[in-house]
């Protein structure tokens, strides 16, 4: 079992004013958080916790378990 993106985080980010501009200006998450999240890769629990700060959610809002192939 692995974890999988529920949503399109970087797009809920922008409904929610965080356009990856103000992301790096701000330094709210690194660049290689930023990229991980296009490529829909993991990233650390801690981001995940930031991300779950930022939108107002839980961490099931964001991730679903994906059944390994």
């Amino acid at each position: 079992m692995s974890l999988g993106y529920k949503i399109d985080v970087l797009a809920e980010l922008k409904e929610h004013g965080y356009n990856t501009s103000r992301i790096r200006n701000e330094n709210i998450l690194s660049e290689g958080v930023l990229q991980s999240l296009r490529m829909k890769k993991p990233i650390s629990w801690k981001n995940i916790s930031k991300l779950c700060d930022l939108l107002d959610c839980e961490p099931g809002d964001i991730l679903m378990r994906v059944e390994a192939k």
